[in-house]
């Protein structure tokens, strides 16, 4: 009997230390969100063709984090967002911007990226990364609008506005182009704001023409900037913009990874 009763105690104290010992790990926290149903109805029926072509508005609802790099000339960027709170974070060798509840916070240890641009960076490459799902958010209203006619394909297109106090710059608007037959996203044209107190008529097109499947979803591999006159996109501007190490889960980072640190200071302040 002595010998049962140590045994069964050597097992517990064996048990305890492994816990303690997971305590010590830092890592992602795993939800598993459940892939619901969701009423698409308060969408035009040509968007809900965009995102089922994408893999669909519910698998988009249950990931909690995305990651992408982002490589760049004067150094890689690597992004990551909660896709709940929108806390986001950059991180590249000589500076990291980022956000937590709202609030825009930049960290360097010498004078590299300039503080009056960080609240306009800081979840720009999100927004253009995260198309046609992010435009579902709440705030938004749909309108009908002419087609693009670029190469012989005309492309539909659904244009995005938003309400008042809605996001950083309520006035943008933009409008999302897909191809007739696959109705995969093909281009955005987004007018920019900020700053200016008003709406604007000139439109900048972004072309959507590579995309990968990460997780169930299609997620953009590559975009080029384009010019444009008169509202109609020429030709390419400069080499397109790659993203690698793409990642989009039902993991997040936790509130703590996207706070402040010591070195950081707020961006309003």
């Amino acid at each position: 009997m002595k010998k049962i009763l140590l045994a069964l105690i050597t097992v517990v104290l064996i048990m305890s230390c492994k816990t303690e010992n997971k305590k010590e790990v830092q890592s992602p926290i795993t939800e598993v969100t459940p892939v619901t149903q969701i009423d698409l109805t308060t969408y035009p029926q040509a968007y809900q063709e965009v995102l089922a072509a994408h893999g669909g508005l519910a698998q988009w609802n249950a990931m909690q984090s995305l990651t992408f790099k982002m490589p760049k000339e004067n150094g890689d960027e690597i992004h990551t967002t909660d896709l709940k709170t929108r806390d986001v974070i950059i991180e590249t060798e000589k500076y990291q911007i980022g956000s937590h509840n709202g609030k825009v916070w930049l960290a360097q240890d010498s004078t590299y990226y300039p503080k009056e641009r960080a609240r306009f960076y800081h979840n720009l490459m999100f927004y253009f990364y995260t198309m046609p799902f992010i435009l579902a958010d709440d705030g938004i209203v749909y309108s009908e609008t002419a087609s693009l006619e670029k190469d012989g394909i005309s492309y539909p297109g659904i244009k995005i506005a938003y309400q008042s106090n809605i996001g950083d710059s309520p006035d943008d608007e933009y409008i999302l182009y897909y191809h007739p037959d696959t109705k995969k996203m093909e281009w955005l044209a987004y007018t920019v704001t900020r700053g200016q107190g008003s709406k604007s008529t000139d439109f900048h097109f972004i072309k959507y023409n590579k995309w990968q499947d990460v997780n169930g979803l299609l997620l953009p591999q590559e975009l080029t900037w384009y010019n444009s006159e008169d509202n109609i996109p020429t030709e390419a501007r400069g080499e397109p913009r790659v993203f690698t190490n793409v990642d989009i889960d039902a993991s997040h980072m936790g509130a703590d990874y996207y706070m402040i640190p010591d070195n950081g200071v707020y961006v309003d302040e």
